[in-house]
């Protein structure tokens, strides 16, 4: 089915909803006028609509394949990748220094939510490339900087991060590849990485890797691990692909989804890399990237919800079974609590996105600390509830579909598949949950208490025009401060991380419905006041279970031994 963009929710949610206008206030981002960013999410609707979503379909049906060692990508995606590069979509946020476009953080969350909606195979490429920029921007010399930023803007180029490997998940401390200095400012990197989003492809001219790896004087854990530049061909005195690297793909991941993006076995035997940073910090670099990619899976599994709801609403209008006042099932009163499920929890999800971009712009723009923490506070909300929104309403579109949804040639299925994999990489939905009420926690809650204010204030003001919607928002944001406050008082981290998947889950639907109630407030008569209607009170009650499991503590998850548990 044809992909729609939903340009207009994103300019009422920046213009309406999520403080948007306080960005293009600042210095920095002046230029990022309502004009010139409607102009921008128009074209990059446009090129979603009419290059990625065609692709869509064929790159499931005909996936990346690995032939006698090369990489053949799906049918299109070279041409895809053009469009994107063409139009400057992989260097938004880059510095214009290096060819970058300076955008918001903001601006580009949106684009790259449209492009996931469209192709999440295919988005998963500039994506990976945006992080690596990032990362350099921050860290590199400014030789590196010189060097592969303009190419990874312009696409030319394209970058990918390399953490995995078999005996080391999320445990990235206990990896085992090496690095060696080679004594002319270089290093030898030697080892296997798995699960590399797009290690390699056929489109661009050289593909470059940031690899975690240990020095020989690098001390075990996480302390010890460096970060290194890896291309795949290694750049001559003009700053061209030269010879070819110690490096290859040994295989393609056979995948429950995302066929089109290959998913590569790396092997590095003495592959020449670059340090980025200094020597043992690798993993502060790798963050930088890593938490500009949470905000970027937050946005896939936004996205990919879109794309499943506009293809399940398209079945609904279609489909003639029963007796109903337009002739279809969209008049069922179940399936039509599916679609306002899946529209209310759209708009809460994205809302929390771009509340999250907004507040990593704030932050860069005036290096306030309150913004930064802001920001480090959000991403694991965004990235987990972000994921859980795009897999519940896949799953839910495949249940508008019916006996349909089961069958492949419908493509209903495909939306699943693809988005079931963001709960899992880049940090899965748990760990983002007790970064949460771990790491985000360190200051006793202070920083989740400020935004706590911010929503109870707004539902006080509220009060006098919508009291039966303000009233619950309060409440629930009350009961979600005690449960924050009891969180933080627990000295036992088990104690905080038994109950930290329901308290995330809890703190995104108080999040939601603040988002939700702003919106009804600024479009008091129109359809978005309905939806918020609807969410605040068919969604938003769930918050009052999810906060009494979050505050039940860990004795009764540790009750059965593991030899119980397996009886």
């Amino acid at each position: 089915m044809p992909y729609r963009a939903p340009v207009t929710d994103y300019e009422f949610l920046m213009d309406k909803v999520v403080g948007f206008k306080d960005v293009a206030a600042t210095e920095k981002f002046a230029e990022a006028s309502p004009d010139v960013v409607s102009a921008i999410l128009s074209e990059a609707g446009k090129m979603c609509e009419e290059v990625m979503a065609p692709l869509q379909r064929p790159g499931d049906l005909h996936p990346a394949r690995l032939e006698n060692g090369i990489l053949r990508t799906s049918p299109g995606y070279a041409d895809g990748w053009k469009a994107i590069a063409e139009g400057g979509w992989i260097g938004m946020s880059g510095d214009p220094e290096y060819g970058g476009m300076g955008l918001p953080m903001t601006v580009t969350t949106a684009v790259n939510e449209m492009m996931s909606a469209a192709c999440l195979s295919l988005q998963l490429a500039p994506l990976m490339s945006q992080g690596q920029i990032e990362a350099l921007e921050h860290h590199a010399s400014e030789e590196l900087k010189a060097l592969y930023l303009p190419k990874l803007m312009s696409g030319e180029w394209s970058g990918t991060m390399n953490l995995t490997e078999p005996q080391a998940g999320s445990d990235v401390g206990a990896l085992t590849s090496r690095a060696e200095p080679n004594g002319d400012g270089t290093y030898s990197l030697t080892g296997q990485k798995i699960y590399i989003s797009w290690g390699d492809n056929d489109f661009c001219e050289n593909v470059c890797h940031l690899v975690l790896a240990r020095l020989p004087d690098g001390a075990p854990g996480t302390k010890g691990i460096s970060l290194f530049l890896v291309p795949k061909y290694i750049p001559d005195e003009n700053g061209n692909p030269g010879v070819a690297n110690d490096l290859k793909v040994v295989s393609l991941e056979h995948k429950m989804g995302l066929h089109g993006s290959p998913t590569c076995v790396m092997q590095y035997d003495g592959a020449r890399g670059w340090l980025v940073g200094q020597e043992h910090k690798g993993m502060a670099a790798m963050f930088t990237m890593m938490n500009n990619a949470r905000l970027g899976v937050g946005g896939q599994g936004v996205g990919a919800a879109e794309g499943a709801y506009q293809h399940a609403l398209a079945y609904a209008l279609e489909r003639k079974q029963g007796k109903t006042p337009s002739g279809t099932i969209i008049d069922h009163a179940d399936v039509r609590r599916m679609l306002m499920d899946m529209r209310a929890d759209l708009f809460a999800a994205r809302g929390i996105m771009l509340a999250n971009a907004a507040a990593i712009d704030m932050a860069k723009a005036t290096g306030n600390a309150d913004w930064a923490a802001r920001a480090a506070l959000l991403t694991p909300i965004c990235k987990a509830f972000g994921t859980q929104t795009g897999m519940r309403v896949s799953e839910t579109g495949l249940q508008v579909h019916g006996g349909m949804g089961y069958i492949e040639e419908t493509g209903a299925a495909q939306y699943y598949r693809d988005v079931r994999v963001t709960a899992i990489y880049e940090g899965t939905n748990g760990i983002q949950a007790m970064d949460l009420v771990g790491r985000k926690m360190m200051d006793g809650g202070e920083a989740a208490a400020r935004l706590l204010d911010e929503i109870e204030d707004h539902a006080e003001r509220a009060r006098a025009t919508v009291p039966e919607l303000a009233g619950p928002v309060w409440e629930a944001t009350e009961t979600l401060r005690e449960a924050t406050e009891w969180l933080a008082a627990q000295e036992d981290m088990n104690n905080r991380f038994a109950g930290a998947v329901a308290y995330l889950n809890a703190f995104a639907r108080v999040l939601g419905a603040h988002y939700h109630l702003i919106a009804a407030l600024a479009d008091p008569d129109g359809p978005r006041a309905k939806l918020a209607r609807y969410y605040i009170t068919a969604r938003l009650p769930e918050y009052a279970g999810l906060l009494d499991q979050a505050q039940i503590g860990a004795k009764d998850l540790f009750a059965l031994s593991a030899d119980e548990l397996a009886a």
